[in-house]
């Protein structure tokens, strides 16, 4: 029990305190769990005996099971029809073309065939758990891309099941002595193939009546409890009885979870189950990944660097110039088709299933299957990596392309508008029909055919390429607007314009607070916060349906934003580039001073009934929802 608590705290640890490190640094939680893993267990010898560790990653891979099951509840049965032909051709296409191509390689390099052919169904398959975390996390799961990389996904857990199937059918030699069977494998074996099919479906089947008919009004009748750890019992007891129901006849415990999950997706508990579920899900995949890492036998990897090394890198050429193909030849374009071929170019978890079983079966030799394991884990290690360089890649060629075809800029107006994105096109629209020309740039063609076809101009560019900005006429312009939806482009484009002009007047747009201290800092006259007055506005119809008079709302309304913006600026003059404001004593006491100020001034404001004098700051000056520097006119 002292080692297992032991253990439990090394493991707990190493969790808290390498994955902020990880995310603060752009690399992602995955990324953090390996690194985390290969620190406690190649490092410092720290992850416990070989045996406490394959028990640790046979119960940290309940996580995967887990991850599907809430896949699934995002999809419906209607959705995942509509997906049938990517599941049928996107990914057997990956599948079969994967296996055939490392098998020859195999081959060529003086294997036997039913070596290469195994080792081509292990490596065909990609990491579920890496990659649907990875997509989840950068919010790229709804992409064209990550559309076609869940569909590959999906299609490879199915084709674990023939891939066990067809494995002994490779064996050349007997198999290695096996421990005592569970008690389902004896009943499988023990049934006849006719029984056992029947057996098989009819737990597939049951799966779908259960998902359907029987969990809804059991879990309405656990509900009336009105006990939180009775909803997430329940919530458990579907995941892991399902899951043990399939592994049970010999199938994937994901798959049933998985099928349950579709089930559910059209349930009114469809929302308790995700919220019971994730945390169990989020801490067992960290466990997973930081076993992997633990695992690693770098001893090997000491031994044979280039060996191991070079099949890894070949491995992930192989499979990138697969997906590749594959892409081109499904109309996957851009910046979709980096990702969707990065993204899926490593092996995957279940790779460690079938090189056991391979193992088992004497199709592999020891030494080639650890080789094989490390080779796993190193790609999966390099998944993350593999997130960033499509990332690179992406951005490169969206630059060149956006050099190579943008618009000749015919016009040049008093007035550019950078970006016409959901800011932008309202911004550009009041400006138009006010009787102003404007010269809209934006990097996004879509949007500027969009803008056209409605009846606007725009021009297709980089606004923050020097050459297109002078090209729309920056050394005449009065007003530059920097709209654009990446913050740190935005930075950039008003930086250089201030550099190059520094009379014109610069209206920026502002994601957050620290946004607008930043672009302060870089010099915009006048800064608006995106959300800033639809937030106001909401919050009035908050107080006018709490009991207030239009008239008081409103009063209170204008008398926060006016605030507000006055202690904007006081903040701006003590915030400190790159240190993180929770982390700034002097700004953090300002702040609570402030917000003390606020709301002493609103409680105030009809304490003596509403004919009261409004209390305002900064009479002066136009209502913003930013921040204006001093000496520019606000314009009402």
């Amino acid at each position: 029990m002292e080692t297992f608590l032991l253990i439990a705290t090394v493991y707990l640890m190493t969790m808290v305190i390498a994955v902020p490190l990880s995310a603060r640094l752009g690399l992602g939680s995955v990324l953090g769990y390996l690194i985390a893993g290969i620190v406690i267990g190649p490092v410092l010898g720290l992850a416990g005996t070989p045996g406490e560790m394959a028990d640790l990653q046979h119960f940290a891979e309940f996580g995967v099971v887990m991850m599907l099951f809430l896949i699934g509840l995002e999809l419906e049965p209607q959705a995942l029809w509509q997906m049938r032909k990517r599941l049928l051709g996107l990914a057997s296409m990956q599948i079969v073309g994967t296996v055939v191509l490392l098998a020859l390689v195999g081959m060529a390099l003086g294997q036997d065939w039913h070596v290469s052919v195994t080792l081509g169904m292990i490596l065909a398959l990609s990491s579920t758990a890496i990659v649907l975390q990875t997509l989840s996390e950068k919010s790229l799961m709804h992409t064209p891309g990550g559309r076609g990389a869940f569909a590959v996904l999906l299609t490879q857990d199915i084709a674990v099941i023939p891939m066990l199937a067809l494995m002994p059918l490779l064996a050349t030699r007997a198999p290695l002595p096996q421990a005592e069977e569970h008690i389902g494998e004896a009943f499988m074996h023990a049934l006849p193939g006719w029984a056992a099919a029947l057996v098989t479906l009819g737990a597939v089947g049951a799966v779908v009546l259960i998902g359907q008919y029987l969990i809804r009004p059991l879990f309405r009748w656990v509900y009336t409890a009105r006990l939180n750890e009775l909803d997430t019992a329940m919530a458990l007891l579907i995941v892991v009885g399902i899951a043990s129901l399939m592994e049970f006849v010999g199938l994937s415990p994901a798959l049933g979870t998985f099928l349950a999950g579709v089930m559910l997706a059209g349930s009114e508990f469809r929302h308790e189950l995700e919220g019971q579920i994730a945390p169990f899900k989020g801490l067992l995949l960290g466990l997973f990944f930081i076993t992997v890492g633990a695992g690693m036998n770098f001893r090997l990897l000491s031994e044979y660097p280039v060996t191991v090394i070079g099949i890894t890198v070949t491995v992930i050429a192989i499979k990138a110039l697969i997906l590749h193909l594959i892409a081109r030849l499904t109309g996957i374009r851009g910046r979709d088709r980096m990702l969707f071929t990065l993204s899926l170019a490593q092996a995957g978890e279940f790779g460690f299933v079938l090189i056991s079983y391979a193992v088992s079966l004497a199709i592999l030799p020891r030494l080639v299957a650890q080789g094989f394991l490390l080779v796993i884990a190193l790609s999966m290690l390099a998944t993350p990596l593999l997130f960033i360089l499509s990332d690179f890649i992406s951005r490169r060629i969206a630059e060149e392309r956006a050099s190579d075809i943008a618009d000749e800029i015919s016009e040049q107006q008093p007035i550019i508008i950078a970006g016409v994105g959901r800011f932008g096109q309202v911004l550009n629209r009041l400006v138009t029909m006010s009787g102003y020309k404007t010269t809209v740039l934006d990097h996004d063609l879509e949007v500027i055919q969009l803008m056209r076809r409605f009846g606007f101009k725009g021009y297709f560019g980089d606004p923050t390429r020097p050459e297109i900005l002078m090209a729309a006429g920056l050394d005449k312009a009065r007003v530059l607007v920097a709209a654009l939806d990446d913050p740190e482009a935005n930075l950039r484009l008003i930086r250089y314009a201030r550099e190059k002009r520094p009379d014109i007047v610069i209206i920026a747009r502002a994601r957050d607070r620290i946004d607008v201290f930043r672009l302060y800092a870089a010099k915009a006259d006048h800064i608006v916060r995106e959300t800033f007055d639809s937030s106001l506005r909401a919050g009035r119809y908050v107080l006018e349906n709490m009991g207030l008079s239009p008239y008081e709302a409103s009063e209170l309304e204008r008398i926060f934003y006016r605030m507000d913006r006055a202690h904007l600026r006081e903040l701006a003059e003590v915030w400190k580039p790159g240190v993180p404001v929770d982390e700034n004593p002097e700004y953090i006491a300002l702040s609570r001073d402030l917000n003390r100020h606020l709301e002493n001034a609103l409680m105030e404001r009809f304490a003596h009934g509403p004919s009261a004098a409004p209390i305002v700051a900064d009479q002066d000056e136009a209502p913003e929802h930013g921040l204006t520097r001093p000496g520019r006119p606000g314009g009402r």
